[in-house]
């Protein structure tokens, strides 16, 4: 079996009205189903939700459940809350700054524009505090050669050392220069 693509994506948030109106002020997200029960589907259990759907772009689709008898949601302590986000491509660095004015203008804190050598990114985070990044591609197709030529050996000997290994060193260079081939 091979996945088609993502079906949706869900998160919690606070506020199933806010949410969908938040994304679709700050990030043009259409607001294309919403699902309630009293009754979660899978497990029978009484627990009813709002079960909201936004289009992401692309055949994708960003989802959320209000759950109004649950306890607050809560973070992983022992995860720092740069690790888990949400990550949407914008077509270009001129759209990612734009976004960025957008959003600082609308108050929302945004870190970035971060350059991240083959993307650059902004991040912010949404009302239910998850964290949001915005990413526009500026690799080359040597440069993602060059990762791709790579990413085995760097995942192998990451799991043996658990330290980060050099083969994409070059990504932290002013100027991108092609490693060899056995590289």
């Amino acid at each position: 079996m091979k996945i088609d693509r993502i079906h949706h994506a869900a998160y919690r948030c606070r506020d199933a009205r806010e949410t969908v109106q938040w994304y679709g002020e700050h990030l043009g997200m259409d607001f294309v189903l919403a699902i309630a029960e009293d009754q979660v589907p899978s497990t029978h259990a009484p627990d009813p939700y709002m079960h909201v759907f936004l289009d992401a772009g692309g055949g994708n689709v960003l989802a959320f459940f209000e759950l109004p008898n649950a306890p607050a949601q809560g973070k992983d302590p022992n995860t720092p809350e740069w690790v888990q986000h949400l990550a949407f491509k914008v077509d270009s660095v001129e759209a990612l700054a734009a976004a960025k004015a957008r959003l600082e203008a609308a108050g929302i804190q945004v870190v970035g524009i971060t350059d991240h050598t083959i993307f650059q990114s902004i991040y912010f985070f949404d009302p239910n505090g998850h964290r949001v990044e915005l990413a526009a591609d500026t690799g080359t197709p040597a440069m993602y050669q060059a990762l791709d030529r790579v990413k085995w050996d760097m995942l192998e000997e990451w799991s043996r050392t658990r330290r980060a290994p050099k083969h994409a060193a070059w990504m932290h260079e002013k100027e991108f220069k092609a490693p060899p081939a056995g590289l």
